[in-house]
């Protein structure tokens, strides 16, 4: 089975940047994935996109070489198993509340006798190469999203799983949580209140030996959390680098005409 570049890079002390693909399209995808991230993740929770669209951007992403993971929608064996027959390297399971959650979020993750996952790996058993049954349970990576009030309360407990290689942070819904909706949810947080409890949370992973990952904005904001501690970062995605790029090109536009051009309101070309 070809080996999970990502494990191979944190074992070296080495973080890794991760993209984040939430238009269902394999074009975009392929394009995402050619632009020297360590992995690019399939975001199928809050994505405009459902299985149909991953299988195709799995495929679009194989040439890069990049390693392909994905957030599946919630705690639940089927999506989980299929996105895995697909191909995917890595599952990030979002609300993950108690340590049970996290084990069961586990057990669909892995073969026996270490889990429960069925066996049936339609695209995997072609694209991660030979001797997949044997070695997938070694490569393919769990991280568990920790974005509840009810996850920092038992962050120690979901932490201390066995085989769950990662905890992954959604810092807006852990602002929300945290704060009874008192936050705005966002990325890149620089409440004292917020910044403390992300410091927190990885200094449990590196207790428990797991990997740490966080959700950031800006690429500057992901170099802070390295700096904490985090193991992987991911940066922006595409509808929002896409929609950052566009915007500056059109306010550079306007900027060089003096603002006197026309604006598109609507119709054809």
């Amino acid at each position: 089975m070809i080996t999970n570049r990502l494990k191979q890079l944190w074992a070296e002390g080495k973080p890794t940047i991760n993209g984040w693909c939430s238009i269902g399209n394999p074009f975009t995808a392929e394009i995402m994935a050619a632009q020297g991230y360590d992995s690019v993740s399939i975001d199928v929770q809050h994505g405009a996109l459902d299985y149909t669209s991953v299988l195709p951007m799995l495929q679009a992403m194989r040439a890069s070489g990049v390693v392909t993971m994905a957030r599946v929608p919630w705690l639940e064996p089927g999506v989980i198993m299929k996105i895995l027959d697909a191909g995917a390297y890595g599952i990030i399971c979002p609300m993950v509340n108690t340590a049970e959650q996290a084990a069961e979020f586990v057990s669909y993750v892995r073969y026996p006798p270490l889990g429960q996952r069925s066996f049936g790996p339609t695209r995997a058993a072609y694209s991660a190469g030979a001797n997949y049954a044997a070695e997938a349970n070694g490569e393919i990576l769990a991280f568990a999203m920790i974005e509840t009030g009810q996850g920092m309360s038992n962050l120690e407990a979901i932490a201390a799983t066995p085989g769950l290689d990662g905890i992954y942070v959604g810092p807006a819904d852990l602002a929300l949580s945290l704060s009874s909706g008192r936050l705005t949810p966002g990325f890149d947080r620089e409440e004292p209140e917020m910044i403390e409890r992300l410091r927190e949370i990885i200094a449990v992973c590196k207790k428990h030996g797991i990997r740490g990952a966080l959700h950031c904005g800006t690429a500057e904001y992901a170099a802070r959390a390295i700096g904490w501690g985090f193991n992987m970062t991911t940066v922006s995605g595409d509808s929002r680098l896409l929609a950052a790029a566009a915007t500056a090109s059109v306010s550079k536009f306007r900027a060089l005409v003096g603002g006197n051009a026309a604006k598109v309101t609507g119709g054809g070309y």
